[in-house]
């Protein structure tokens, strides 16, 4: 009982600093899933208990955005559906293969992920002003966000800086970028979720106990991006990119 209580409280304040990281930029879920790892999770069980956290957050987030005005609608429309396409595919080849095959490849994507925001080719618009694209550059924006998807489902560390190198691309600041970013990700979450349970990938105590700092961190992460603002967000997104890759 004990030992219960001291993992629980441990997963709580990872999720804590998890759930803020993952809604200002990403890569909360490389400090959970070793953490999960740790106190005696299987890999492929850590990954599938980690979306128990992951839904709860961004529910938590997304409301939060959403009751400042900060979602697009349209982009919705544009994004959820092959982000939750991709994301089937992918959870279902997490359950069948693990995820231990995609660590390097998640390692090259960080790379590439911090030296697009360091180079920073798109120009942001600060006040928000993005427009849906048309012809080739919205089926771009289609097959980007299936990829997304499929990564999400299959490894969900590391895709809030696919997600926010995507919606910079598309003329979005970070701040509306990151309530587009945990809006697509509550979408998917769901399904990739049963999934995991079906398969017996889930321990649902450890996901409860990381789920629930996971809420409370997801919820001071908006609370802080209102507060600080553009500039002081690509700051930590860039800072975090770096220290992730390496």
């Amino acid at each position: 009982m004990p030992e219960l209580l001291t993992n629980s409280l441990l997963l709580f304040l990872v999720g804590l600093v998890a759930g803020v990281l993952n809604v200002i930029a990403g890569g909360g879920s490389l400090l959970s899933l070793p953490v999960m790892i740790f106190l005696g999770l299987p890999p492929t069980v850590a990954n599938g208990t980690n979306r128990v956290a992951i839904l709860l957050q961004n529910v938590g987030a997304s409301w939060s955005f959403h009751r400042r005005g900060l979602i697009s609608r349209e982009w919705l429309l544009l994004t959820v559906p092959p982000a939750v396409a991709g994301a089937v595919l992918g959870t279902i080849a997490a359950v069948q293969i693990g995820e231990l095959e995609f660590q390097r490849v998640l390692a090259v994507i960080l790379v590439a992920a911090a030296a697009w925001q360091i180079w920073n080719p798109v120009k942001l618009h600060p006040d928000g002003n993005e427009d849906l694209p048309g012809g080739l550059r919205r089926w771009g924006f289609v097959t980007a966000f299936f990829l997304i998807g499929v990564y999400g489902g299959f490894i969900q560390a590391g895709i809030g800086f696919l997600l926010l190198a995507a919606t910079s691309a598309a003329g979005f600041n970070l701040i509306r970028g990151n309530a587009l970013k945990v809006t697509v990700v509550l979408a998917f979450t769901p399904l990739a979720l049963v999934l995991f349970a079906w398969n017996g990938k889930i321990d649902w105590a450890m996901g409860f106990a990381l789920a629930a700092g996971n809420f409370l961190g997801g919820l001071a992460g908006v609370h802080l991006q209102i507060l600080k603002g553009h500039k002081w967000v690509r700051g930590v997104v860039t800072a975090l990119m770096v220290i992730f890759a390496i």
